[in-house]
């Protein structure tokens, strides 16, 4: 198995980023350089949804991780390999959110495919992250609670 991961903090509580990470896996574009992401059935483990990275075809993932609002995660098959998407959200006190996003690769190959195929779909992670932190920034304006990046790792 080979395995990255990207994390940052933002001062909002986990609730805001769980609806921008929702409404991200349910078809909303956090913005134009966003995956495109189109749900088949209820945001539960177990429904697929088809995603589009820019510039390339369409996969089929499945919904194999859900903890509102601490933990998503999505799974794809691509070859022999499976890809697990995580999305971890770590409250930091009041206010505050870690996120973790982790890309594990498994299966026949990984530890020789994983250092060249990993990086080139993780290299995304912090702009993606920084998406994901704008649109729950966006929603906690809506709401009135206050939102900022704090750091990032």
């Amino acid at each position: 198995m080979w395995a990255t991961e990207y994390s940052a903090v933002v001062e909002t509580e986990p609730e805001m980023v769980w609806a921008a990470l929702r409404d991200l896996h349910s078809g909303t574009r956090l913005s134009d350089r966003s995956d495109v992401f189109e749900l088949h059935g209820p945001f539960a483990i177990g429904t697929e949804l088809s995603v589009t990275p820019a510039g390339q075809d369409t996969l089929t993932s499945t919904i194999v991780e859900l903890e509102e609002p601490a933990r998503y995660a999505d799974q794809t098959r691509f070859g022999d390999l499976t890809l697990l998407f995580r999305h971890t959200l770590a409250p930091l006190g009041p206010g505050r959110t870690e996120v973790t996003h982790r890309l594990e690769i498994s299966g026949p190959g990984s530890d020789d495919v994983g250092p060249e195929l990993g990086p080139q779909i993780s290299a995304d992670f912090p702009a993606a992250m920084a998406d994901l932190f704008a649109a729950a920034r966006a929603s906690a304006a809506r709401s009135g609670t206050a939102a900022r990046d704090v750091s990032t790792a």
